[in-house]
């Protein structure tokens, strides 16, 4: 396929470069232009813009930070509805809320496009590697359409339905459990802490016990050594992902009560300039806040 891919941050590299992996006709654009030099080293063209980039695309994949970004992306002068072929598709992977969901499909739909979202679960090193779970919604001709990248991008796909925010709350609930965790993991860590107990102790009574999953090995080890420069998701992507996560539940009337300790805590490690570590980084204002450093 004719696919355009904006947005080649870490999560937008590794899933740019298992689709020009695949075979398919690659086109890239990211406003640092660096970032586009590897793909077109292996055979990408290279957009000047976003128009660009996406005016003869039989998909765009957006892998973009945030709402802000990725409605002005779209919607701005020069974006992709102005753009994009009729029947096209804009496949937007990157972590959004509800609401600027809704209103790019209702934007697509009008412009006789059409819209979907392939949220991707898990970190960098995974979308490398092709091993990201993903998450779609949308028409079912067009999913059918973007299987073949769904699996190339990652190694098991969960349909959330027709509706693009299904997938979206989805994500945005998923990060929300996986950010509680974490805040939870740290407020445990600084317990144990406290009586003197070896943190890697406490890690593999934690794996090798009742939370052997994925996000308490990989997020355990960080907190129990430290280690919040090797970066998946930073604390000030995690903060906005709480800020959707209350987002996507107060017109809904869900509360959410650990979303605000877990908001709070990120807040607070943001405040004492760990906004760029990874999110784990919470566990240290968490330490701060025992009087353990």
């Amino acid at each position: 396929m004719k696919i355009g891919f904006l947005g080649l941050g870490r999560m937008g590299r590794g899933l740019a470069g298992n689709i020009q992996k695949a075979g398919h006709e690659l086109c890239v654009f990211d406003v640092v232009a660096q970032a586009a030099e590897p793909f077109v080293e292996q055979g990408a063209v290279l957009a000047d813009s976003v128009a660009d980039c996406v005016r003869d695309r039989e998909v765009v994949v957006t892998m973009l930070a945030s709402d802000e970004i990725l409605e002005q992306v779209t919607l701005g002068e020069g974006g992709i509805l102005s753009a994009l072929p009729k029947g096209a598709i804009h496949m937007a992977s990157g972590t959004h809320g509800v609401d600027i969901v809704r209103k790019l499909t209702k934007a697509h739909t009008e412009a006789g496009q059409v819209f979907i979202t392939a949220h991707v679960l898990g970190r960098p090193d995974m979308a490398a590697t092709g091993e990201l779970g993903i998450v779609p919604a949308g028409p079912a001709q067009a999913l059918d359409k973007c299987t073949p990248l769904f699996d190339v991008i990652g190694n098991r796909t969960f349909i959330a339905g027709n509706s693009p925010d299904s997938a979206t709350s989805i994500k945005v609930a998923n990060n929300f459990v996986l950010g509680c965790a974490i805040e939870a993991m740290g407020e445990a860590y600084a317990l144990v802490r406290k009586y003197g107990v070896d943190p890697k102790v406490f890690y593999e009574v934690m794996t090798e016990g009742l939370f052997s999953a994925t996000a308490y090995k990989v997020y355990g080890d960080i907190i129990a050594r430290q280690d919040y420069d090797a970066v998946g998701v930073t604390a000030e992507i995690g903060l906005k992902d709480a800020n959707l996560a209350l987002d996507a539940a107060k017109p809904v009337n869900v509360p959410l009560p650990s979303c605000n300790v877990w908001r709070d805590r990120l807040i607070d490690a943001i405040a004492h300039g760990d906004g760029n570590k990874d999110w784990a980084v919470m566990a240290r204002a968490q330490a701060r806040a025992s009087a353990l450093d």
